[in-house]
């Protein structure tokens, strides 16, 4: 919570604290909205997706053991169309993963994540990120996540820009993306990064919003 202000006098104090405690509980309630319709999301895409995969391969298996061995070739046609199935079900289930925790940015940092990311989103990325900067987990994830939130509302094809900076114990970061980001949209991005005592705003004109982030690296 803010500091009194010089002069400030105790009643406005109190009025004061109490819009900041109430902000507080609206925050945290839409963090845990948030974080509940995320769960929510993993398990639609499991049962829409890798589950039916599995409930496909479970079906071609019975079909395969009545094939195998009175119809030779239709029994290597349908090991073909399973084999197709898994490939498709590890593609999905590796995009699940990523939901949660994506291992590139453990791996190969924040820069390549956020290259994936954007791939995946179908638009171009310039990412300007620290070479071998390590930063907390919570605070690189965080920045992930923001990212990745922002990316949704640029256009497809269209060209996005992430910089980050290491200022004074502290992470700054800025993205760039062309198109608006919605009210819903802009409360989780805040919310995320106001969770970690970090700051955030967010500029628009007609054409590109701007996002502008700030990360304790202590606390």
């Amino acid at each position: 919570m803010s500091s009194p202000a010089a002069g400030e006098r105790p009643q406005d104090v109190v009025v004061r604290l109490r819009g900041e405690v109430a902000e507080l509980r609206r925050s945290r309630r839409r963090l845990v909205e948030a974080a509940t319709a995320d769960r929510k999301a993993l398990e639609r895409d499991l049962h829409d997706g890798v589950q039916q995969h599995l409930v496909a391969l479970a079906v071609d298996l019975r079909r395969l053991a009545e094939l195998v061995d009175h119809q030779p070739a239709a029994a290597h046609q349908l090991l073909d169309e399973m084999a197709a199935n898994v490939r498709d079900a590890m593609v999905e289930a590796t995009a699940l993963a990523e939901k949660v925790y994506p291992p590139l940015l453990e791996g190969r940092g924040l820069a390549t994540s956020l290259r994936s990311a954007a791939e995946r989103a179908g638009i171009t990325i310039i990412a300007e990120v620290p070479a071998g900067a390590g930063y907390p987990p919570e605070i690189t994830a965080a920045v992930y996540w923001s990212c990745v939130e922002a990316l949704a509302s640029a256009s497809l094809g269209s060209q996005a820009t992430v910089s980050v900076q290491d200022t004074d114990g502290a992470l700054a970061f800025e993205i760039a993306v062309a198109g608006r980001q919605p009210v819903a949209r802009i409360d989780r991005l805040r919310d995320r990064i106001e969770a970690l005592d970090g700051r955030l705003t967010i500029s628009e004109d007609e054409l590109v919003s701007h996002v502008h982030g700030w990360l304790p690296l202590s606390r």
